[in-house]
């Protein structure tokens, strides 16, 4: 499957950029048990963050960030199998499951809820 991993990027960090990168590590720890699971993970911010720089994002929160970042993990979702959902405040990660939900897209919550990535 194709999971969007979803869970705090920006909420929490002031807009600090260590913080923000700490936050993607953690979301990025998931992504080697979900591949060796068989599946493809997959971060909005993968996406996000290339294009808003290639844009001429140049601050956290201007006008480019909000036109792309929550709208990049939309549009990943509908090519998504489902959502692995991490713990922490998030509003962009909980529309995530919103739009999933909405869509009939499962939600697992933990890891070992994924196929494939139980024990």
């Amino acid at each position: 499957m194709l999971i969007l991993i979803a869970g705090p990027y920006r909420s929490g960090t002031d807009d600090d950029p260590e913080k923000m990168a700490a936050n993607l590590r953690r979301l990025e720890k998931v992504s080697w048990p979900l591949f060796k699971a068989g599946h493809i993970p997959m971060i909005g911010e993968w996406i996000a963050l290339p294009v808003w720089h290639a844009a001429g994002g140049a601050q956290v929160g201007d006008t480019l960030y909000d036109e792309i970042f929550h709208p990049t993990a939309g549009r990943l979702l509908q090519f998504c199998d489902a959502v692995l959902r991490l713990a922490g405040s998030s509003k962009g990660a909980d529309n995530d499951v919103r739009l999933a939900k909405a869509r009939g897209i499962p939600v697992y919550y933990q890891l070992q809820d994924v196929p494939g990535c139980a024990g």
